[in-house]
C-alpha cells in the first residue's frame, strides 16, 4: 500500500495489543513455521530478537515496558522453510528473581525489595548496602568479532549463542572501559571497528560522555543513540537528564527506581554536539534548539561542508518514557489514546549543522544546502540556533525504531528510511518514507501488531532500497497461528511471504539478521 501521508489511522478498540505485554514460557526445541508465499532463495539465516518475556515474578508485577526479563528470540530460514526458537536470558536478574521467586535486582521502573523471609536487622542492612545494577539485556543484541552479546544500557553485556540461545557469560565493562554504562545502540564501520558512546561520572556531579572504539574485526549492522558520519561523532543532548545525587544516594532509600532518578530541566532545549573521529577532539561549537526528547538516529551525513542530521524527535522536555508504563499500554484504547493525547508528540526531523562558522554572520541563515528548509542561524552569543525541517508528521502517529540500508549507506546522503509506526504508542503499522519527497509507503493489517522492520540487502542489489523488511507481527485475535515472520519487498512494502507459528510473541525492541 503507498500513500503520501498517515491518513488512515486504525482503531483498536478490542484491544488486541495488550496480548504483547503478556508473558510466555521458553521453548524447548524449535517449532516449525507455516509458510506461505515463497521466501528468496538468498534468505537463509536468522533473524535474532530481543525483548520483555516475563512480566511478573509470581505475585509481584513489572511495572514498565523496559522491565520484563530478557527473552530472545530466533527465526531460522533455510530452503524456503523457517522455524522459531525462543530462550530467556540467564543474566543474573533472571536467575536470582527464579530462585528466590521474587524481584531482587531493581529494573528501570520497578524496585526491588530486601527479601521478606529476612529478620528485620539483616532487612536493615540490605537497604543501606545499595541496590544492584541490573543486567537484564532486553534490548538489543550485536555481534563484536565472533561473539554476539545481548545488551541492556547499564555497564553489563551477555554473551549468548546464536545458534542455541544458550546463555554464555555476563561481561561487566566497568572492567574493561571507563564508562559505568553504554547505549544499545552501537555503530559499525564497514571495515568492522565498533563506535559505541557510554557516560561516566565527572566533575561536580556531572556526567560526562566517552566515545568507545572497539578495533575490528567485527561485522554487523545496527541504528544508533548517537549519529556518525565519515569523519564526525553527533551527540544529541535533550533536556532529560539523570540527577546524579539522586542515582548516588537513592539506592539506599526502599522503592526507588531508575525512573526516580530522571529529571527534565524545561528551560534548557536541547544541544547538538560534534567529535572528530580521527583525531578524536571535541568541536567546541554550540548548536541549539527547542526541546525534545530522542531514543533513535534515523542517519547522518556530510555535504558541502554541512552536517544533515536526521532524527525521531519527541517535542518539548516531557520524558517520553513517562507514557510507558505497563498500566498505561494495558488500557482500553480509548484511554491509551487519551494518555497519547498528553504526552510530547513525535515528528521526524532534518537538522543541518553548519561546520564553516563565522562570529560575524549573526542572524544570517548559515545553511545553503538547496534541498532543505532546515536552518542554522548565528545568536551573539556565539551559538547557533537550529531549526529543523520536518519529514513527517501525524497526530499521535510516530515513525520510531528507523532502519536504513546500513551496509551501504550509513553516514552517506541516502533516500530511504524503514520504520515502525507508533498508533498513540501502539504499533500497528510498518513505514517507508522517502527523506528527499517525504512520501511514505504502509503494510497494515487490522489488529495486527508488527516489530520494528530490518532491511536486509539483496545479493544482487542495484537500487538502495533492494531488499527485504523482516519484522515479526502478532494476531491475537485469529485461534490458530497467531504470530508470524513477515518478509515485504523493501521496494514498495508488498508481501513477500510470512511464517506463521502456533505461539503467542509478545513485543521485541530490537535485534538484527545474522546471514
Amino acid at each position: 500500500m503507498w500513500t503520501s501521508v498517515f491518513i488512515h489511522s486504525l482503531e483498536h478498540p478490542a484491544g488486541g495489543y495488550k496480548k504483547i505485554f503478556e508473558s510466555c514460557d521458553e521453548l524447548a526445541e524449535p517449532i516449525p513455521a507455516h509458510v506461505s508465499g515463497k521466501i528468496p532463495a538468498w534468505l537463509t539465516g536468522s533473524l535474532l530478537r530481543v525483548g520483555p518475556g516475563l512480566f511478573e515474578i509470581g505475585d509481584e508485577p513489572f511495572y514498565h515496558i523496559f522491565d520484563g526479563q530478557a527473552l530472545i528470540h530466533k527465526f531460522d530460514l533455510k530452503d524456503g522453510h523457517v522455524t522459531y526458537y525462543r530462550r530467556f536470558i540467564r543474566t543474573d536478574a533472571y536467575v536470582r528473581a527464579m530462585t528466590e521467586k521474587r524481584i531482587v535486582i531493581t529494573e528501570f521502573g520497578t524496585a526491588a525489595y530486601p527479601d521478606p523471609c529476612k529478620n528485620i536487622f539483616s532487612r536493615f542492612f540490605t537497604y543501606f548496602q545499595g541496590i544492584e545494577v541490573t543486567d537484564n539485556c532486553l534490548v538489543n543484541i550485536y555481534p563484536i568479532g565472533e561473539d554476539f552479546y545481548a545488551c541492556t544500557e547499564t555497564n553489563y553485556i551477555t554473551k549468548v549463542d546464536p545458534d542455541t540461545l544458550e546463555t554464555i557469560k555476563k561481561v561487566d565493562l566497568c572492567n574493561y572501559l571507563s564508562v559505568n554504562g553504554v547505549t544499545a545502540h552501537p555503530h559499525t564501520e564497514p571495515d568492522g571497528t565498533v563506535y559505541n558512546i557510554g557516560n561516566c561520572f565527572g566533575k561536580n556531579m556531572s556526567l560526562a560522555y566517552n566515545i568507545v572504539k572497539i578495533p575490528p574485526p567485527q561485522d554487523g549492522w545496527y541504528i544508533a543513540f548517537f549519529g556518525m558520519t565519515e569523519n564526525y561523532f553527533v551527540f544529541v543532548e535533550t533536556p532529560v537528564k539523570i540527577n546524579l545525587l539522586k542515582f548516588l544516594t537513592y539506592w539506599s532509600i526502599r522503592g526507588t527506581n531508575y525512573m526516580d532518578c530522571f529529571e527534565s530541566n524545561d528551560k534548557m532545549g536541547t544541544w547538538f554536539h560534534l567529535a572528530t573521529k580521527n583525531p578524536g577532539e571535541y568541536i567546541d561549537h554550540k548548536f541549539r534548539t527547542s526541546a525534545f526528547n530522542l531514543f533513535h538516529h534515523i542517519n547522518c551525513y556530510e555535504d558541502q561542508g554541512f552536517i544533515v542530521v536526521d532524527l525521531c524527535t519527541w517535542k518539548g522536555h516531557d520524558f517520553v518514557y513517562n507514557y510507558l508504563y505497563l498500566a498505561n499500554v494495558r488500557q482500553n484504547w480509548e484511554e491509551v489514546k487519551k494518555a497519547a493525547m498528553r504526552a510530547p508528540q513525535p515528528e521526524v526531523r532534518r537538522y543541518v549543522l553548519p561546520l564553516d562558522i563565522h562570529r560575524e554572520e549573526q542572524g544570517k541563515n548559515l545553511v545553503s544546502l538547496p534541498y532543505t528548509t532546515a536552518t542554522a542561524v548565528m545568536c551573539s552569543d556565539g551559538s547557533v540556533w537550529l531549526e529543523p525541517e520536518v519529514l513527517f508528521s501525524g497526530p499521535r502517529q510516530a515513525f520510531e525504531f528507523p532502519q536504513i540500508n546500513y551496509k551501504k549507506y550509513c553516514g552517506k546522503n541516502y533516500t530511504f528510511a524503514y520504520g515502525l509506526g507508533l498508533n498513540h504508542f501502539v504499533p500497528d503499522r510498518i513505514c517507508k518514507l522517502n527523506v528527499k519527497s517525504k512520501e511514505t509507503w504502509i503494510w497494515q493489517e487490522p489488529d495486527a501488531y508488527p516489530s520494528e522492520p530490518l532491511f536486509v540487502q539483496s545479493p544482487d542489489a542495484k537500487d538502495e532500497d533492494d531488499g527485504v523488511l523482516m519484522s515479526i507481527v502478532v494476531k491475537p485475535g485469529v485461534t490458530q497461528r497467531p504470530a508470524f515472520l513477515l518478509i515485504l519487498n523493501a521496494t514498495d512494502l508488498t508481501e513477500i511471504a510470512r511464517a506463521e507459528v502456533d505461539v503467542m510473541i509478545p513485543v521485541t525492541l530490537h535485534g538484527m539478521y545474522k546471514p
